[in-house]
């Protein structure tokens, strides 16, 4: 009896999915013909905030088990939040994410961090992150 094949990185591939943490939203990977794939991360509340964040990652396949990889790269975000009245707020930095990833048939689950240095409105540092699963398309 033969194991289900694990998914490939083929150029062009997309993942669509879910990214439950800080922040929690819908998760996009995009991968790319080389070595560099990427990532965006769309976060909201219709009442008080929007989030989005990309990354440009690296994969660095891991041997056992199978279809499992460390993820790394640089990044960029931008953060609005709404606070009534005439008193928004705008987070725009650079930011890097690191973490794992295991890919099983067209599943993709999971796991990052993500240290953040806001550049405007104000300085400020921050880590975030989660865990995370994607559908390939």
């Amino acid at each position: 009896m033969a194991l289900p094949a694990r998914a490939q990185r083929t150029p062009g591939s997309i993942s669509l999915g879910a990214q439950i943490g800080a922040p929690t939203g819908v998760s996009v990977g995009i991968y790319g013909a080389r070595a560099l794939s990427y990532d965006i991360l769309a976060a909201w509340d219709l009442d008080d905030f929007f989030y989005l964040n990309v990354h440009g990652l690296y994969d660095r396949a891991i041997a056992d088990p199978p279809g499992t990889s460390l993820f790394y790269g640089p990044g960029v975000f931008i953060g609005l939040r709404d606070r009534k009245p005439n008193n928004d707020e705008v987070a725009l930095g650079v930011s890097g994410t690191f973490g794992l990833r295991y890919r099983y048939d067209r599943l993709e689950f999971y796991a990052r961090l993500t240290p953040r240095l806001a550049l405007l409105e104000k300085t400020d540092v921050d880590i975030g992150g989660g865990f995370g699963i994607r559908f390939f398309l």
